[in-house]
């Protein structure tokens, strides 16, 4: 009985520890594979019916998004995003999309990560931007600059962003789009418990259970070996 506990034990332990890194890089890439229908536009970028990977390239100074096909291996397209707020997170990965010019692959306007309020803005190229606000009558975040390698994220880290508006105007980003979380997401998180989205790890659960098998069986070791000295 002690040692299939302590055997059930160690192995939990090993097993969600061995688990551990890869459920942190998933969070911290946001790794996440996303099925379309039909053909989208994501940032310029018109991806065929399929399933692809997406997953964050760089989320510190500038967002950079990473389009890869479905197994991991090709990438499909290197983007650019702001950031994008919800009042409320969802426990699945949320796609929104902007109306369009009748005949144009449906544009893809934000990515949201499960479990999070916070998301990817994309952001369109100059000409894209101007067809998509004329057609949605809102402003759309643009790249400045019309030439720009697209594949090189340096290159893009450090590309000027606007918003263009329905009228063809352009003006400063910050200006025109919500890039900070609004007051009520703050209060929200503050007064509301914590919970976790469905598809949060059990990872650390697994764990514990593991290191609780371990301390039963050596409890029960102890005890076993002092009942032998009373008895001796």
């Amino acid at each position: 009985m002690i040692k299939k506990a302590l055997g059930v034990g160690f192995a939990l332990a090993l097993f969600g520890c061995a688990l551990a890194p890869s459920a942190r890089a998933d969070e911290w890439t946001r790794a996440t594979k996303i099925t379309f229908s039909h053909p989208v536009d994501v940032a310029g970028h018109v991806l065929v019916a399929g399933t692809y990977l997406f997953k964050m390239a760089d989320a510190n100074d500038r967002h950079i998004v990473q389009i890869f096909s479905a197994d991991g291996k090709t990438v499909i397209a290197t983007v650019m995003t702001i950031p994008d707020y919800r009042l409320t997170a969802s426990d699945k990965t949320v796609i929104s999309f902007r109306e369009v010019p009748a005949g144009s692959p449906e544009a893809v306007r934000a990515w949201f990560y499960p479990g999070r309020t916070n998301g990817e803005a994309f952001v369109y190229p100059k000409r894209r931007a101007i067809e998509l606000a004329k057609a949605s009558k809102v402003v759309v975040p643009a790249i400045a600059v019309e030439t720009i390698d697209v594949t090189d994220v340096a290159a893009l880290k450090t590309a000027p962003i606007i918003a263009v508006t329905p009228e063809e105007k352009e003006v400063p980003v910050t200006a025109a789009i919500q890039t900070t979380p609004v007051e009520r997401v703050a209060t929200v998180a503050r007064n509301e418990p914590r919970q976790l989205p469905k598809t949060a790890s059990t990872l650390p659960l697994l764990i514990l259970f593991g290191f609780s098998c371990i301390g039963v069986a050596v409890g029960l070791m102890v005890f076993g070996l002092r009942r032998d000295v009373a008895t001796v």
